[in-house]
């Protein structure tokens, strides 16, 4: 059995990886849809920013069930 300490820091980890995950992610998103604009092509850009959103909410659930993990 896995001690509570050990678990909440390998829990804390992995949340960390998710996030740092997410914000590549949202990097490459944000560069690509840079590119396509600057290309001509401005349909692009309504989808990125949903994506990027979506990506926002994400992270805010991580940070939120990490709160909730510290209590």
């Amino acid at each position: 059995m896995i001690r509570p300490r050990r678990r909440s820091t390998t829990i804390v980890t992995a949340i960390l990886l998710f996030v740092v995950l997410i914000v590549v992610l949202q990097l490459w998103l944000f560069s690509a849809t840079v590119h396509a604009y600057l290309g001509g092509d401005s349909s692009i850009v309504v989808p990125a920013g949903v994506a990027s959103a979506v990506c926002l909410a994400l992270i805010g659930g991580l940070l939120a069930y990490l709160y909730r993990l510290e209590r």
